[in-house]
């Protein structure tokens, strides 16, 4: 049945070009409008239809468990009482039918290396989606999935275009031209996340050290094993803090194009 898919997620990585933020949490963790990343990426795919997940920790992967562990008092107004330790909710919290399972693949594991680590748990349920802890996107789920099955291949990736970061000066004579706000289409298609993967996966990746990216994309590609689901619509990662105050400002002013599911 789709909905009862894995979503396995990447949250052990150590985020150090986010290092303002990651030296006190893992990246999945920082804030986007008062909730973690992870819980923006778990709330896009949860909101189409895909509510079980497994997260691939590491680095404070204690931090994720204990996230998840006081969910509902993290997300609630409650009383407690000192004398007593009861506690008493001062109002009704949605319901969040989730299912989170967290699995420790290492402090020092890698991409392919994390995913290998999951194997015995992902070979038993079959097709399954798998994405990155860092970023957010407005991707039709579903349709991805449909495409994913039409082709039978193992693994679909979503193709999409970053949003260049400069504008474009046309100069002539050292005196300009044109001034030219840069838009997603002058830039190539990168690897997006957001995948759609088959346990035939396992059989290219081989220990801890193996990056997922590199290898074992490489052979998928010559065995003409995977393809892209081109996404035109928003697509942002969340690298550096520049990333974070965009996407902050994006939620802030209701902007946030990710955001397809009512409060």
């Amino acid at each position: 049945m789709t909905q009862s898919m894995q979503t396995v997620i990447l949250c052990g990585g150590k985020g150090t070009r986010l290092a303002e933020e990651t030296s006190v949490r893992p990246k999945p963790m920082v804030s986007i409008g008062g909730h973690p990343m992870l819980w923006h990426i778990m709330k896009s795919y949860s909101s189409q239809g895909f509510k079980n997940f497994t997260l691939a920790t590491g680095y404070m992967g204690d931090y994720i468990k204990n996230y998840f562990l006081h969910y509902t008092a993290l997300n609630s107004d409650f009383e407690v009482d000192l004398a007593t330790g009861e506690i008493t909710s001062l109002q009704k919290q949605a319901v969040v039918d989730w299912k989170v399972r967290l699995v420790d693949t290492g402090a020092e594991s890698m991409t392919g290396g994390r995913l290998l680590r999951l194997k015995d748990q992902l070979s038993k349920t079959g097709t399954f989606f798998f994405t990155y802890g860092d970023g957010v996107c407005d991707v039709d789920l579903n349709a991805l999935l449909k495409f994913h099955r039409a082709h039978g291949k193992l693994v679909t990736i979503t193709a999409v275009r970053p949003t260049a970061r400069f504008g474009g000066l046309g100069i002539e004579g050292g005196k300009i031209r044109q001034f030219k706000e840069k838009v997603s289409e002058d830039a190539g298609w990168i690897n997006g996340g957001f995948m759609v993967m088959e346990p035939g996966v396992f059989k290219y990746l081989e220990n801890d050290a193996t990056i997922l990216e590199q290898t074992p994309m490489e052979r998928l590609v010559q065995e003409g094993e995977l393809m892209a689901y081109q996404h035109a619509g928003f697509w942002q990662c969340m690298d550096t803090i520049r990333d974070r105050d965009h996407l902050e400002e994006l939620w802030a002013e209701n902007r946030a194009p990710w955001k397809r599911w009512n409060e």
